[in-house]
């Protein structure tokens, strides 16, 4: 049986796509975090940990917190979890008043690829 060349050029594609799509997956996603998206907390937490999909590097990575009145919380330097290269923490300098919070967050993951999102949580 021969291959014509729309055959063999489809065969090539298909190849090509399965040697690459193992790179698509190689990014750094937020599986959980605490405060959970959504939660209702009662409670201000003292740090935020948001745990990725694979290892990150907290020198290239941060989140932005914004509070009830649109103001920025100031936060510490962001850290990872030495025994957990997946996890992030991020102190909170002071503690949280009730309101609605926004956490817009970016991560490098330690293959070198940045990816980011954002999620809700409140203080009651």
């Amino acid at each position: 049986m021969a291959f014509t060349a729309p055959a063999a050029l489809r065969a090539m594609t298909l190849i090509a796509a399965f040697l690459t799509a193992p790179a698509v997956f190689a990014h750094a996603h937020l599986k959980h975090q605490y405060p959970a998206a959504d939660a209702q907390v009662t409670a201000a937490p003292q740090a935020l940990t948001l745990n990725f999909s694979e290892g990150i590097e907290p020198k290239f990575s941060g989140v932005t917190i914004t509070g009830p009145q649109q103001q920025q919380i100031k936060t510490g330097a962001v850290k990872r979890n030495e025994q957990d290269k997946t996890q992030m923490i991020v102190p909170l300098e002071q503690p949280l008043p009730p309101g609605d919070y926004a956490i817009d967050w970016h991560v490098v993951s330690v293959d070198g690829h940045k990816t980011h999102g954002a999620y809700r949580f409140s203080v009651k």
